[in-house]
């Protein structure tokens, strides 16, 4: 959250920042509604690619600096588009979508249930933008707890959200030495808002 006197933003949107700090800085998604389906379906596939690659032991480990475990990551960046589905179907997005945690049990067999059903969700919600010449502006109004957000802003958000998740997926799986093919590298994140670290601090 920013604040100035009596004023403050939750700062959730690179244009709420921009225009609350008042900067004259072009602030809106740099790829169009269809390139961050591809990026968010990219990002998607990769995690369901690694996801079994996790031991079932290690599934309770912490990731580092934050009480969140691998098996809630892996569940959280799937949840996370889930949410972005939610608010196109007129549910205020709240931050207690988020919050939302896998079953203390579940198992690499579960997580990839789940974001197999959420990757289908989303391939089946893109279809009447892509094949049937709906709005593919991504100019529609969605509800937010840190207010209206236009679907373009919320896609953009979704899909670098999901994809600093999957990020740390892989960092995690070479910090338990299970070797992959890196199924995204640095040109998949290009001019998308990511954070500059792979952790926080």
């Amino acid at each position: 959250m920013l604040s100035r006197g009596d004023k403050f933003t939750f700062g959730q949107s690179t244009k709420q920042i921009v225009e609350f700090l008042g900067i004259d800085e072009k602030s809106g998604p740099e790829l169009s509604p269809a390139e961050l389906y591809a990026r968010l379906d990219k990002f998607l596939t990769a995690a369901l690619e690694l996801l079994p690659l996790m031991p079932y032991d290690r599934l309770g480990t912490h990731v580092p600096g934050r009480p969140r475990s691998y098996r809630t990551l892996g569940f959280h960046l799937f949840r996370v588009v889930d949410a972005f589905l939610d608010a196109n179907e007129g549910v205020t997005l709240v931050q207690a979508m988020f919050r939302e945690e896998p079953a203390a049990d579940a198992d690499t067999a579960a997580l990839v249930a789940y974001g197999t059903k959420v990757r289908q969700r989303f391939r089946a919600w893109w279809v009447p933008y892509q094949q049937l010449g709906g709005d593919t502006s991504g100019a529609r109004t969605l509800d937010t707890y840190y207010g209206p957000q236009s679907l373009h802003e919320l896609m953009e958000r979704t899909t670098w959200h999901s994809g600093q998740h999957v990020r740390q997926y892989m960092m995690l799986l070479e910090r338990e030495g299970r070797s992959h093919h890196r199924p995204l590298v640095e040109a998949d994140f290009a001019r998308l808002p990511m954070p500059q670290n792979v952790w926080d601090g």
